[in-house]
């Protein structure tokens, strides 16, 4: 964990494949969203849910560190369109 605005950063996150329901726990990047996942139990490979900006923040227990660390504004997806 590290700190981050006065609060902890979780930097662990355990994803749950929307397959096989395999989960396994993942350290996340701390300066960007990860967009793809390969389940380790199945092969799937994860993509993030529309509106979301990583499969941390589809799948995980955790959401990303940039979504952690938003204030006001959007997250890691600036560049991103819908």
């Amino acid at each position: 964990m590290r700190e981050s605005q006065g609060e902890t950063m979780q930097l662990e996150s355990t994803i749950t494949c929307p397959k096989c329901g395999g989960a396994s726990t993942e350290t996340m990047p701390t300066d960007a969203c990860q967009f793809f996942y390969d389940c380790p139990h199945c092969g799937t490979l994860l993509r993030p849910n529309p509106g979301d900006c990583c499969v941390f923040c589809s799948f995980g227990t955790i959401p990303c560190p940039p979504k952690q660390g938003e204030e006001v504004g959007g997250c890691c997806d600036a560049g991103m369109t819908d």
